[in-house]
């Protein structure tokens, strides 16, 4: 790898942890996260049949309205989300994460996570932080969920819809995730 690479990489992840530090420094900042992640909720219900079949059934959604993700052999991605409740911001997560491998490029999206039950919205709190993969069973929907799916097969704890993908990020590598509550 080349210096000029390791440097590039050193400060991509250097401003994902300033980001999230000056989060938290800002209730401004936790105001336009909820406009942002609920206008960003009302889009997705509104495209993706599949969404909007989840959401008359979830307790719970929790909105990741732009992450950005960006490496070259070693990555990183942060974002900060909103958790809507009964219509209502219950509370203020951020989801991050690093990676290795073969990999290149920088994107940015956005996820929503659809709780089906009290007890998997219960686990984001439960442990200092819900590691992606660890845990409730999530169920990522692609764009064909909303055809084969019915009010009878919602059987897993959270599906999660990924959408407004803008970038490239090329590669195969190891990844780890969490999403961790935070306090605007």
């Amino acid at each position: 790898m080349t210096r000029t690479g390791l440097s590039s990489i050193v400060l991509g992840i250097a401003l994902l942890a300033s980001s999230a530090a000056g989060f938290a420094a800002d209730s401004k900042k936790a105001a336009q996260l909820d406009r942002d992640g609920r206008a960003a909720l009302n889009k997705l219900i509104a495209s993706e049949a599949g969404a909007k079949a989840v959401s008359k059934k979830a307790v719970a959604v929790l909105v990741f309205p732009s992450i950005t993700k960006a490496g070259l052999m070693i990555g990183g991605q942060y974002g900060d989300g909103v958790l809507i409740k009964r219509g209502k911001t219950a509370a203020y997560y951020n989801t991050s994460g690093a990676s290795y491998g073969m990999q290149a490029g920088a994107q940015t999206y956005g996820y929503a996570m659809f709780f089906m039950n009290e007890a998997a919205v219960r686990k984001l709190d439960a442990a200092e932080g819900f590691e992606v993969g660890a845990g409730p069973s999530v169920v990522v929907a692609d764009e064909g969920f909303g055809k084969t799916t019915s009010s009878i097969t919602y059987d897993k704890d959270i599906y999660a819809f990924i959408f407004s993908q803008q970038g490239l990020m090329a590669g195969l590598g190891l990844q780890g995730n969490k999403i961790t509550r935070i306090k605007p």
